[in-house]
């Protein structure tokens, strides 16, 4: 059997790395980069040692700060406009995953016709799109690694799925500094998505020896170093390893996939504004309850990674030992439930069939270990509520 990998061309990653960005995107062969990044990486000058770099290259750079957390088909087209001005033949995702979700969005439809709907998955877009060298600022997307983007389409509310080369970064540029401002709640929300990223990756159906690896060092350094973070975000060993998780849990799940967590958590995140992250949080412990039986295991082999097990616990104790962990991960972050953050039991039963008929139709809960029918995702929303 083989497998397609896709990975970036270049990636720079290490303390001071954003400082190579104009040597790395003049090394590309691009002379009109456009930084795309959000108000509050403008207003904290957060953005401004990457747009330093890039002017001292000698590049004539712009900037489009206006990215939105979630990012929707109206929200992009005020980003084509600025990419079309400033005739921009490179893009710099910097930020969170919105921001890099954004230019990987913007690099895609100012070369192909929208809109961005005919472009979901199940599709695998291949089309033509500007680069896109990403400079992630959180530990948690690997959205720098990845053949993915998520769109919400305004007129549905869906939270598009887009998948294929065509959304591959051309480089990454990985510095663990630019996290160190993180407050703690965002550290662990984002840190939880990138664990979810590395589970599922390595209980996927479409998991493989190659992104095996990177799942498990993923889940190793992320056991190690997740609560530390949260609770002392200037612990600059545990930024490091859990960036560098991050990243290798995002290689991961592009080259085998997310599945029944992921595919649950978009539409929390479309229905209820909910961030992405957060969302996979409320859903990790029950999702990977219900999956268990599906893949024993290699859940257990998750567990020894993360050392809740040994080697002498046989599956069944390992895989237990980690649905417990994952619960006590959630208290110890003090993740939310839907009830806790102000959402109605009424307005979350309205969403719930609508959300279980999205879950599916994005493809990723065929992937889980176990494939859930719509009436089962629709008792999962119900258990997590609160």
């Amino acid at each position: 059997m083989t497998f397609q990998i896709s990975l970036p061309r270049l990636m720079t990653v290490g303390a001071g790395a954003v400082r190579e960005l104009g040597s790395t995107v003049r090394d590309l062969g691009a002379s009109r980069p456009l930084v795309v990044t959000d108000p509050f990486m403008k207003d904290s000058g957060t953005v401004d040692a990457a747009l330093a770099s890039l002017r001292d290259a000698g590049l004539a750079t712009g900037l489009y700060a206006e990215c939105v957390p979630d990012p929707t088909t109206d929200s992009l087209k005020a980003g084509l406009a600025a990419v079309e001005e400033h005739r921009a033949d490179l893009l710099v995702g910097f930020g969170g995953g919105s921001s890099i979700d954004t230019a990987k969005a913007l690099g895609f439809l100012s070369q192909n016709p929208g809109p961005m709907r005919d472009y979901k998955a199940p599709r695998i877009n291949t089309g033509p799109a500007l680069p896109v060298v990403a400079v992630p600022t959180t530990a948690g997307t690997g959205s720098e690694a990845t053949q993915f983007t998520i769109i919400s389409d305004s007129e549905t509310d869906e939270k598009m799925l887009c998948t294929g080369p065509s959304f591959l970064p051309v480089a990454a540029v990985v510095d663990y500094e630019l996290t160190l401002s993180m407050p703690a709640r965002l550290s662990a929300d984002t840190g939880v998505d990138a664990l979810t990223h590395a589970i599922e990756a390595y209980v996927s159906r479409r998991a493989n020896p190659f992104s095996d690896g990177f799942a498990l060092s993923a889940m190793a350094a992320i056991g190690a170093n997740l609560r530390e973070v949260y609770k002392d975000g200037s612990n600059q060993a545990a930024r490091e390893a859990m960036m560098l998780a991050a990243t290798q849990a995002g290689i991961a799940f592009s080259n085998s996939s997310v599945a029944l967590v992921h595919g649950m958590s978009r539409p929390i995140g479309a229905h209820f504004h909910i961030a992405h992250g957060l969302a996979n949080a409320m859903l990790f412990p029950a999702v990977t309850e219900f999956s268990v039986s599906g893949a024993e295991a290699r859940y257990a082999d998750c567990a020894r990674a993360l050392a809740v097990a040994g080697e002498e616990d046989d599956d069944a104790t390992a895989a237990q030992a980690l649905v417990d962990e994952l619960k006590a991960l959630a208290r110890d972050l003090a993740v939310p439930t839907p009830a806790s953050r102000g959402i109605s039991r009424e307005d979350w039963d309205r969403a719930v069939p609508v959300m279980a008929e999205q879950a599916l139709a994005s493809g990723s809960p065929g992937n889980n270990p176990v494939v859930p029918t719509a009436e089962e995702i629709e008792h999962l929303y119900a258990a997590i509520y609160g």
